[in-house]
């Protein structure tokens, strides 16, 4: 109990007050792969999008690049204040607002995708799914990358598994993915998944249509 409370606090800190460090942290942790992973999520989106605990912005800056109508939420000011600054580094619109997944402030029916990456416990909270149904156009869906697995064999490979299994990022397959699904469910979503195969790792991809 005492290490998962060290824990929290330790990811409560890196998400604001040193937030600074968090590119640095995720890419030593993950072995350089952390953004690209972020970014596999760009071939599931359509249309105009909101993601989810924007964090940094890396995936708000793709999605700009690409020509996507993109939106940002996240909790975080000091995680708002670096995204902004990468958007207008690119000259690109910073469409992002502070606020609770729990409490979506966007009209009805306005977004095509919703999207989070390695997103916390709030993203199955009864009140964002039902927040996120009520801005999915009919057809929308919400993407999910909710956990990435270390594969390679490497010495820094056998590091970042341990230290993903230490910290709750990536638990066994098998019971992660039911356990996503039925959450989903729940929350009036029909969810499908897939396995994304990378060098050296693997990527765990929820599509679930409204």
């Amino acid at each position: 109990m005492r290490l998962l409370s060290l824990l929290r606090l330790f990811f409560i800190l890196l998400y604001h007050q040193f937030a600074w460090t968090y590119d640095l942290v995720a890419a030593l942790v993950s072995i350089g792969r952390w953004q690209s992973w972020v970014l596999k999520a760009l071939p599931y989106i359509d249309g105009r999008v909101l993601e989810l605990g924007s964090g940094p912005g890396h995936l708000q800056l793709a999605l700009h690049a690409r020509g996507f109508p993109a939106f940002g939420l996240d909790e975080s000011f000091q995680m708002g204040r670096q995204a902004r600054r990468r958007l207008r580094r690119k000259s690109h619109p910073a469409n992002l607002v502070r606020g609770y997944a729990q409490n979506l402030p966007f009209p009805a029916n306005c977004f095509q995708t919703v999207v989070a990456t390695f997103p916390a416990e709030f993203i199955f909270d009864s009140l964002t799914l039902s927040g996120i149904r009520r801005l999915l156009v009919p057809d929308g869906k919400l993407v999910i990358l909710p956990a990435a697995w270390i594969t390679g064999l490497g010495l820094l490979d056998r590091l970042a598994t341990w230290l993903f299994r230490v910290t709750g990022q990536a638990g066994a397959i098998e019971r992660i993915i039911p356990t996503i699904k039925n959450r989903l469910q729940a929350g009036g979503f029909e969810a499908q998944h897939e396995i994304v195969e990378l060098p050296g790792s693997r990527l765990l991809v929820i599509v679930a249509n409204k």
